[in-house]
């Protein structure tokens, strides 16, 4: 039934992103758990404990969320958030981003160890569940994130700008057309946030 709702939601949709790509968006959406995944594509619908966020989590693919469901319905469903992971998995994989090179883990005693793109970052870590925002603070990078629950683990998600300044300051892109490609994508949809869904 959620399926059919969202599927409605994709051809209805008032917004003009995403529309007319209702046959790509299922090819994406096949992939894997994708599907299954972007049923919550809301922050602050399924908000993850201070408890569950604690331990190590591996990248699984691309991972996104809107501000509102207002925001989601706008972009055209649930079903446009799978593809813009789709979307957004050529510019990762350039990047060099891998379930092999990308994690995290969150500890009790508030701090954090982290590869991304194979490059460590570590330092201190606040996490505030009522608007489920996670502060990273590290030796030479501060970023702020959020986080939800989908299906197999969570998503952590920031805004396009800080996404590319993390990448940036990891040294896991080494040019401008990954950077510009999310920027742009980003760009096209009002209260995106993007990042990496992960599982443990």
């Amino acid at each position: 039934m959620i399926m059919i709702a969202a599927a409605t939601m994709a051809l209805s949709g008032c917004g003009t992103a995403g529309q007319g790509t209702f046959g790509g968006i299922f090819s994406g959406a096949a992939n894997g758990e994708t599907l299954g995944n972007v049923i919550q594509s809301v922050l602050g619908l399924t908000r993850v404990s201070q408890q569950e966020l604690i331990g190590a989590w591996n990248y699984q693919q691309p991972g996104c969320a809107f501000t509102s469901e207002k925001l989601l319905a706008k972009a055209g469903g649930e079903l446009v958030a799978a593809e813009i992971k789709t979307k957004l998995l050529p510019y990762y994989q350039q990047a060099g981003i891998s379930s092999s090179n990308t994690k995290v883990e969150f500890k009790n005693d508030g701090t954090f160890s982290a590869l991304i793109g194979g490059t460590p970052f570590s330092g201190n870590y606040t996490y505030d569940e009522a608007s489920s925002k996670i502060s990273m603070k590290g030796m030479l990078l501060n970023v702020n994130c959020y986080t939800k629950r989908n299906t197999t683990g969570i998503a952590i998600v920031f805004e396009a700008s800080k996404l590319i300044t993390l990448l940036q300051g990891m040294s896991a892109l080494t040019g401008n057309v990954q950077m510009q490609g999310i920027g742009e994508l980003a760009k096209n949809y009002d209260g995106l946030r993007i990042g990496f869904d992960m599982r443990q």
